[in-house]
């Protein structure tokens, strides 16, 4: 039984954690951390584990974390990097759930998330936690970069024809929409239910912060520099993420739907939707799975790949625990199996 910490359980990543963990038949939390919320039950903020989680929050503390076999960092951007050094260094796993550790380029992150970097020789060390793409190096490493929710579905929908090297790297076009949850729980005017129900906005189109990351990501799958449009989008829904992504092919004799059908056959969490599909987040909703469809309108030579996911499982906690399988050389699917919840 590989014994689970989670610095910041109190957030959506680190509830989404406690939710799936809880079913995970290899795996068991045994220390959840806030300072804010020490000594208060779970349950109590969290009513639905009442009766499946029986822990309290504590304060972080180095020798408790270091009792663990992993440990999860559902902790705001900036603040693993002060503490993960530390928890290596006892020989207990981490897996950071924050920006931290994506960014190999460390004065690029620091341009992005404003402020310093405080654990720059770990960066180079961890590895992004993407298995479609870095499934052995997640196996070997005790540090993994869990990716961001909007990178994931890029990453994903992109990966098949930049492998191929089917489309102009150039010029790729990433139309991203996430529901409300993926701003985190704090509180803000923005995210109340009047401003954010029955609207639809972009929000970011000058620069976002996980574009970096994207771009780091494609430039690896493509192995070579890529140029990409990202646009965010607000949806007014709790969770899920929408991406339309569009690009120009090379080879116009490619057979696209089939491309992405071989690639992703024995990969257990991607789904390759019939030809024709348009797929929906509410399919995927609470699961672990990202959802495909590919289109080349016309026949022409522009190709567009709908990738649906949960910003806060696929895009989030489930990677994370899919990572935490990888690492450990356990079932791939264990903890993950369940499907998406309809309605």
């Amino acid at each position: 039984m590989v014994k689970v910490g989670i610095v910041g359980g109190t957030g959506y990543t680190g509830a989404e954690l406690l939710r799936l963990l809880a079913g995970h038949p290899n795996a068991k939390v045994t220390v959840i951390t806030s300072r804010s919320e020490q000594g208060v039950p779970v349950a109590q903020l969290y009513p639905n584990l009442r009766g499946i989680i029986d822990l309290a929050f504590s304060a972080p503390d180095i020798d408790s974390l270091s009792e663990c076999d992993l440990v999860f960092f559902a902790t705001p951007h900036g603040v693993a990097q002060s503490t993960v050094p530390a928890i290596l260094a006892t020989g207990t796993k981490v897996i950071d759930l924050s920006a931290d550790f994506r960014i190999r380029d460390v004065a690029l992150w620091e341009k992005w998330y404003g402020q310093p970097h405080v654990a720059a020789n770990l960066v180079s060390n961890a590895i992004y936690g993407l298995p479609e793409f870095n499934r052995e190096a997640i196996q070997k490493t005790s540090l993994v970069a869990c990716p961001g929710c909007y990178p994931t579905s890029v990453q994903l929908g992109f990966l098949p024809l930049l492998e191929a090297g089917s489309i102009d790297t150039s010029d790729l076009i990433a139309n991203s929409a996430s529901g409300v949850s993926g701003a985190g729980r704090q509180a803000s005017v923005a995210n109340l239910l009047s401003e954010a129900s029955d609207s639809f906005k972009a929000y970011g189109a000058a620069g976002h912060r996980h574009q970096p990351e994207i771009e780091q990501g494609l430039s690896d799958i493509a192995g070579g520099d890529v140029g990409l449009t990202f646009v965010p989008h607000l949806l007014p829904i709790n969770r899920g993420i929408h991406t339309t992504l569009y690009a120009n092919l090379l080879d116009t004799d490619i057979d696209v739907q089939t491309l992405f059908e071989q690639r992703y056959a024995d990969e257990p969490f991607v789904d390759v939707l019939p030809a024709g599909s348009h797929p929906e987040t509410r399919t995927v909703r609470g699961s672990n799975y990202c959802r495909i469809a590919v289109h080349r309108p016309g026949n022409g030579n522009k190709v567009v790949v709908l990738v649906v996911e949960d910003n806060l499982t696929k895009g989030a906690s489930g990677q994370a625990i899919q990572c935490m399988n990888l690492m450990f050389d356990l079932p791939e699917t264990a903890g993950l199996s369940m499907p998406g919840m309809m309605p």
